[in-house]
């Protein structure tokens, strides 16, 4: 019978046995043997609650893992490898599968410059080496081309500690990274949670009852 309960479901591999290459193989850990914060405890088990497998919940899991810990460390998988009853393989290789996720540990402040065609068009690799020179030597900063953020509007763009700045040019790139380390305000001119919505845009030449 499938761990789900459902006879005519196979088990998965995954919760009985590691998939980490030239490793030794390791089963689940049991949750009494690991040192698993509360809180994060609690967070995994909220997010596997919404799902009917929890595996599914799998990529929000490893999400506060990174969140807690500034990236996917070994001890933290192996913490939401028991809460969720699964092997730390199982989530390393979901883990080191996603851009946005960190199975090493990075800078403080994360840049990722989009270089899609419409980025790339618009001087994103000029951006990208701007944000890479700009920050240079300093390991707070973690800096990396993206194959595509979904903003071709605002092209070309990055997104700067999960939020997303537009149109960029690539000397406001020294100017961003010198804001991220004095702690100021970024680019609030190209921040993105300040553009106005369409409904937000007032009817230019409407008048009072337009």
């Amino acid at each position: 019978m499938s761990e789900n309960g459902n006879p005519n479901l196979p088990v998965d591999r995954a919760l009985t046995e590691g998939r980490v290459p030239d490793r030794t193989s390791a089963g689940v850990p049991e949750l009494h043997e690991v040192d698993c914060p509360a809180e994060l405890r609690e967070r995994i088990e909220q997010l596997m609650s919404r799902y009917p497998d929890r595996r599914s919940a799998s990529i929000p899991a490893l999400w506060a893992v990174q969140e807690r810990y500034g990236w996917c460390t070994p001890e933290g998988i192996r913490q939401a490898a028991a809460v969720m009853r699964v092997t730390p393989g199982y989530l390393e290789s979901v883990a080191s599968f996603y851009d946005l996720l960190h199975t090493e540990a990075v800078g403080s402040h994360r840049i990722e410059v989009c270089t899609n065609i419409s980025c790339w068009m618009r001087g994103g690799d000029e951006l990208l080496d701007a944000f890479r020179a700009a920050a240079e030597g300093d390991e707070d900063f973690y800096v990396t081309g993206f194959e595509c953020l979904g903003a071709c509007d605002i092209a070309p763009m990055a997104s700067i500690d999960q939020r997303y700045y537009g149109p960029l040019e690539a000397a406001e790139a020294g100017i961003a990274i010198a804001q991220l380390k004095a702690d100021a305000e970024v680019l609030p001119a190209k921040d993105q949670a300040r553009r106005p919505l369409a409904g937000d845009t007032p009817n230019p030449g409407g008048g009072a009852g337009a």
